[in-house]
C-alpha cells in the first residue's frame, strides 16, 4: 500500500492562484471566535457563579455540553463544507455565535443558560478550526501546511488577546454586560469577514469519492486505528493541560508560579507550530504521527517522574507545549496526507470527533482519576502510558491505500 505525501497527488489542486483575503480574514476570525466563545468563559466563570448562585459544576457542565455538541455537529458541517465551501457555513456560524453569546448574557436561569451554550456548540462547529482547516486545505493545496500553520498561530493568540480584555471589562462591568460587549465585537469582526472574504470560487474536489468509497474509508482499519490513536492522545493532552497547575502545586510551586508554567506551555505551543512544516518535509505521515504522540507521552512521563526543581518542571511544561502545538497541525493534515482532499471536511470531522469528545471530558475525568490514583503524578503516568499505546496504534495504522 502507498501513503499519500504532501504533494499535488495528495491534494489534486496543483498550482493556482489563491484568494488573498481568505488567510488574514480567517486569522482574525479564529482569534475573535475562540477568544470570545471559548476563552471568555473561564475568565467570567467566578463572577458568573457568584452573581447567579449557580454551582461551578453546573455552569461548567453547560460549557462542556457545548463542546460535545460541536464534536457531533462537525460531521454534517464537514459534509456541507465539502460540497458548498466555507462562506455560507462560517457566516451562518458567526451569526449563530452572536445570538448564542447574547442568549448566554441574558439567561434568566440555568436551563436557558445551558440551552444557549448548546447553541454555541453548533456555532463552534461552523466557525472554529475545522471549517477553517477545510477551507485552506482545498484552496491552498500542496501549500496547505504553511497556511494551516499561520491560522493556528493566529488562533493561539486568542487567549493572549481576549483573556486580558475580558478580565479588564469584567473589572468595570457585570459579567452579563461584558458578554454583551464581546458579542458586539464578535459580530463586527466575524460576520463581515466571513461574508466578504470567503467569496472566492470553491474548487472542486480532485476526485470526488463515491458513497461506497467514503464509507469504506471511514470504516477502514487505518482510519479507525488513527481515530483511536488521536482519541487517546487527545485525552492525555487535555488532561495534562488541566492537570499541570495542580501537579506543580503538589510539588511545592506557588499558584502564581504554576499559572506562569501553564502560560509558558502555551508559548511553547506557538513555537511548536512554527516547527511543524520542517518536520512534515522530512517525515512521512505515519512516522510523524507516531513520533509526535510518543513525544507527548515522554514529556508527560517526565512530569510524572521528576519531582523538581520547579524550574526544570517549567522547562518540561514548555516542551509539552511544543508537542501540543505540533499535534494540532498533525490532526489538521492527517486526512489530506493519507486520503487526499476529497471529502476532507467530512472525513476530518469523523476522525477528530472522538478526540473532541474526550477533550471536553478530560478536566472532570482527569481530576477524578487523580483522586483515585493518589495525586496528579499518578494521573500523568497513566496518561503517558495511554500516549505510548496511541503511538503504537498510529504505527499500526500503516500506509493506507488511496480510496479514490
Amino acid at each position: 500500500m502507498t501513503e499519500l505525501h504532501t504533494s499535488e497527488a495528495a491534494t489534486g489542486t496543483g498550482d493556482r492562484s489563491r484568494p488573498r483575503a481568505v488567510l488574514p480574514a480567517l486569522c482574525a476570525t479564529q482569534i475573535t471566535s475562540w477568544g470570545i466563545v471559548y476563552y471568555a468563559f473561564p475568565v467570567l466563570l467566578q463572577p458568573l457563579t457568584h452573581d447567579t448562585g449557580w454551582s461551578v459544576t453546573a455552569a461548567t457542565a453547560a460549557f462542556s455540553a457545548a463542546l460535545l455538541v460541536s464534536a457531533l455537529a462537525g460531521i454534517p458541517v464537514g459534509r456541507i463544507l465539502d460540497r458548498h465551501g466555507p462562506r455560507a457555513v462560517m457566516t451562518a456560524g458567526s451569526l449563530l455565535s452572536v445570538v448564542a453569546v447574547l442568549a448566554i448574557a441574558a439567561a434568566p436561569n440555568l436551563y436557558v443558560f445551558t440551552a444557549a451554550w448548546l447553541l454555541a456548540g453548533l456555532a463552534m462547529a461552523a466557525t472554529f478550526y475545522q471549517p477553517a482547516f477545510a477551507a485552506v486545505t482545498r484552496w491552498w493545496g500542496e501549500d496547505r501546511v504553511r497556511a494551516l500553520t499561520i491560522i493556528t498561530l493566529a488562533g493561539g493568540l486568542a487567549s493572549t488577546v481576549f483573556a486580558p480584555l475580558t478580565a479588564a471589562l469584567a473589572d468595570h462591568l457585570t459579567w452579563r454586560t461584558t458578554y454583551l460587549v464581546l458579542a458586539t465585537i464578535l459580530a463586527l469582526v466575524t460576520i463581515p469577514a466571513h461574508a466578504l472574504a470567503l467569496r472566492a470560487p470553491w474548487p472542486p474536489a480532485p476526485r470526488p469519492l463515491l458513497t461506497s468509497s467514503r464509507t469504506r474509508t471511514a470504516r477502514s482499519g487505518p482510519f479507525l486505528l488513527l481515530a483511536t490513536a488521536f482519541t487517546l492522545s487527545g485525552f492525555a493532552m487535555y488532561a495534562v493541560v488541566f492537570g499541570l497547575v495542580p501537579l506543580l502545586t503538589e510539588r511545592g510551586a506557588s499558584p502564581t508560579t504554576a499559572a506562569w508554567a501553564l502560560g509558558l506551555g502555551g508559548a511553547g505551543q506557538t513555537l511548536g507550530r512554527t516547527l511543524y512544516a520542517a518536520l512534515a518535509r522530512r517525515t512521512r505521515a505515519t512516522s510523524r504521527t507516531a513520533i509526535l504522540i510518543a513525544a507527548g507521552g515522554a514529556t508527560t512521563a517526565a512530569l510524572a517522574l521528576i519531582s523538581g526543581p520547579i524550574p526544570l518542571l517549567i522547562v518540561l511544561a514548555i516542551l509539552a507545549g511544543v508537542v501540543r502545538g505540533n499535534l494540532t497541525l498533525l490532526q489538521a493534515t492527517a486526512v489530506a496526507d493519507r486520503w487526499g482532499t476529497a471529502d476532507y471536511g467530512r472525513l476530518s470531522a469523523l476522525l477528530i470527533a472522538p478526540a473532541t469528545v474526550v477533550a471536553s471530558l478530560a478536566p472532570w475525568a482527569g481530576a477524578a482519576m487523580a483522586g483515585v490514583l493518589g495525586g496528579y503524578d499518578g494521573l500523568f503516568l497513566v496518561v503517558a502510558v495511554g500516549s505510548a499505546l496511541a503511538a503504537i496504534l498510529a504505527l499500526s495504522a500503516g500506509h493506507p491505500a488511496r480510496s479514490y
